[in-house]
């Protein structure tokens, strides 16, 4: 087309776009149109968000004082039920929006007590539009609200009243009942799942001090639950009165934050006696008041576990008031070591690693306008919150230094050991990582690269045992899959420093491999693989071996974890032949499915032998594939040829031939991988102390309580 032509095209284009072509969403419909933008997602973590959201705005009632308990039911037909004893959302006319004032915070976003002046000191809730949007993000929603001596109704579909505000019964109590169910149109998967809430709800609890949550579920009970209450009855809380026997966990904490520090530190060794703890408030002229509250403890260990919260709003990549608090720490201590002559001269100074070594702390901030980096709240942003933290800490673990000198001494021997420990491990990791892996150094010799040296196309699987990884180096694809065979069981590094790691021949292999380095020189962008698979046999001492490599990437390499580097590959535990055709078998109930109950185990040396009897005839019950192709056990009392099944059973890699191993393990279209991930932070950091600590008893505990759930490989 000409140039004039096609100008002449666009001119006219431009001439057809004008306000006609603009969309406006009304009401909750932005909500439904970007569900994502509302609620972080449609998956699980976005409908367990509807929970936490009005859960939140029952929370920040006991926050400002007017609630002592909450209810949250999971209710049949995938209803959920959240009850507090508040002062219920208030019933009387708007006077902007002209409606109930209730009806306005069910379904106008941005509405909510925490924007006025009258309303919330302090709110979490996701900004303000918590009711609003779980109401239109739901197929049914139900407030039903207890004040000033009566019971109010309205209902909802999809964010729209079904009718006007009423007043249904006298009542004596007070509080909100809000019920609602998540539209299956919005969200993948409706499943809701009690353990995730009752961790969430656990750690509320601790928070907010003298608050009972309890968590039921009642999903099973269809038919026995009357939810609308058609009696006109004032009850809020349901299930006190029903005498429902329902799964359920109720939490209720007076020591708080100390409490919190204690559940986490229950599998450690405490350094210390007491718990360290201060509540108090910050204010300075011409600055938000700003309230303050720490808990802490060392114990024998040489991970730090800081937990920050915002307004109850829990900031996985801390902020403001981690940076005041690590501040503070590290002048008190230095200051508490020389004034009391704890420290030599020639040790130095604390560094902020060395202070935080063993270290486990819940840092808590309540603010009226409060900041946050990215619409996810992980970062607090408030520039307020650095100095009242550093300010009202400092001060008051400065007076803890010194009216506990017990205390005060064991945590500076802790300190003081952390900080020779730390020019140890420098020295040694200097020694052998003086350049780094990329810089000069050689790579392992008993690693075998891939050709290419992109990232994103390599990978690497460490496999267990010489050979195993004979197998793989031969049946690999050279150009993007490289190898690292490891000798028996790696160092336990949750019991080790990085000096003991860098001597241990197997896990500086490792380290250099990957060539991001390791301890404060680790660079993930430097990672040589994107993709790093662990790759052991399917029996106890591979799954030690596995437990123990996910410790060493969770405390040393969790960047790796967390961009979605790491995997666990999964080998077969059976190869079925039937006559020549062979099946590659993952779990028991798929061998069963093939062959039946009746198949005894045949191992490569039995071959022969089964072959030769292959052709008899038995007068008996036949065991295959019927002519229909269904699978397992076909009964037949005629005489038929018997359909002999070989099943091998590998107990390991190095079992396979190279073409085994391939097909099985290692080709990317047929293999299967399980990509490692982090869901729950503290929960994984509490397992692996559990599980690779150096306290025996909780690992006793743990295996007497889940030893009915392994299962044993005989």
């Amino acid at each position: 087309m000409p140039k004039k032509e096609v100008k002449k095209a666009v001119k006219k284009d431009m001439s057809k776009y004008g306000a006609k072509d603009i969309s406006v969403l009304e009401g909750l419909e932005p909500v439904r149109k970007r569900p994502g933008m509302y609620i972080g997602s449609t998956g699980p973590d976005g409908l367990h968000h509807l929970i936490i959201e009005i859960f939140d705005n029952s929370r920040d009632e006991a926050m400002a004082g007017f609630c002592n308990n909450i209810e949250i039911v999971l209710l049949p037909g995938n209803r959920v039920r959240v009850a507090d004893n508040g002062r219920g959302i208030p019933v009387d006319i708007h006077p902007k929006t002209k409606v109930s004032a209730l009806e306005t915070v069910m379904t106008t976003l941005h509405a909510g007590g925490k924007f006025g002046e009258g309303g919330y000191e302090v709110s979490g809730g996701l900004h303000g539009v918590g009711a609003s949007v779980v109401n239109a993000l739901s197929t049914f929603a139900r407030a039903e609200v207890h004040r000033d001596g009566g019971k109010y109704i309205q209902e909802y579909k999809i964010g729209q009243k079904k009718a006007a505000v009423k007043k249904i019964a006298p009542s004596k109590k007070k509080g909100t009942i809000i019920t609602f169910e998540p539209d299956v149109s919005i969200f993948k998967e409706v499943i809701f799942d009690m353990n995730r809430l009752v961790d969430h709800m656990r750690q509320q609890a601790y928070l907010v001090k003298e608050l009972r949550i309890t968590v039921l579920d009642a999903r099973e009970y269809e038919g026995k639950i009357d939810l609308e209450d058609k009696k006109g009855g004032d009850r809020v809380f349901y299930f006190k009165e029903l005498g429902l026997e329902v799964p359920s966990k109720a939490f209720y904490f007076e020591g708080g934050l100390v409490s919190l520090i204690s559940f986490y530190n229950e599998t450690q060794k405490p350094v210390h006696k007491h718990i360290f703890y201060v509540e108090k408030k910050h204010e300075e002229e011409g600055k938000e008041t700003v309230g303050v509250e720490v808990a802490l403890q060392y114990v024998d260990d040489i991970s730090a576990r800081i937990v920050p919260f915002a307004n109850n709003i829990y900031n996985s990549e801390g902020g403001m008031h981690v940076t005041g608090f690590k501040t503070a720490l590290t002048r008190h201590l230095n200051n508490y070591a020389k004034k009391s002559k704890l420290v030599k001269e020639a040790d130095g100074n604390f560094t902020g690693d060395d202070v935080l070594e063993g270290l486990t702390v819940v840092i808590s901030l309540k603010m009226h306008e409060i900041q946050f980096e990215g619409q996810t709240k992980a970062k607090l942003g408030s520039t307020e919150a650095r100095g009242a933290v550093e300010s009202i800490f400092g001060e008051a673990f400065s007076a803890f230094l010194e009216e506990n000198p017990d205390d005060a001494k064991a945590i500076i021997n802790k300190v003081t050991l952390a900080l020779r420990a730390r020019k140890a491990a420098k020295a040694a990791k200097d020694s052998v990582l003086r350049k780094g892996a990329l810089e000069g150094m050689m790579l392992p010799g008993k690693l075998a690269d891939c050709q290419t040296k992109d990232p994103n196309e390599a990978e690497i699987f460490i496999v267990e045992g010489d050979s195993a990884g004979g197998s793989a180096k031969m049946g690999r694809d050279r150009r993007t899959q490289a190898i690292l065979p490891l000798r028996g069981k790696i160092l336990n590094v949750e019991r080790a420093r990085i000096d003991k790691m860098i001597a241990s021949k197997e896990i500086k292999a490792l380290v250099i491999a990957l060539g991001t380095s390791i301890g404060d020189t680790f660079d993930v962008e430097k990672v040589r693989y994107k993709k790093l698979i662990i790759a052991t046999d399917a029996d106890v001492d591979g799954a030690h071996i596995t437990t123990l490599l996910l410790t060493l990437f969770y405390r040393y390499f969790k960047p790796v974890i967390e961009e979605g580097y790491l995997y666990v590959a999964q080998p077969p535990l059976y190869k079925i032949k039937q006559g020549k055709k062979i099946q590659y078998v993952y779990t028991e109930e798929e061998k069963i499915a093939i062959v039946g109950t009746d198949i005894p185990e045949i191992s490569e040396d039995q071959e022969d032998e089964v072959e030769e009897t292959e052709g008899d005839e038995i007068p008996t019950e036949s065991v295959g594939k019927d002519t229909k192709g269904s699978k397992g056990p076909v009964r037949d009392s005629g005489k038929k040829k018997a359909q002999k099944f070989h099943i091998q059973r590998y107990k390991g890699l190095g079992e396979m031939n190279p073409e085994e191993l391939w097909e099985t393990t290692m080709d990317p279209e047929t293999r299967t991988l399980k990509q490692i991930t982090i869901k729950d932070a503290q929960g994984a950091d509490k397992i692996f102390d559990t599980l690779m600590g150096a306290e025996v008893a909780p690992r006793k505990a743990f295996i007497q309580n889940n030893a009915k759930l392994a299962e044993i490989d005989i």
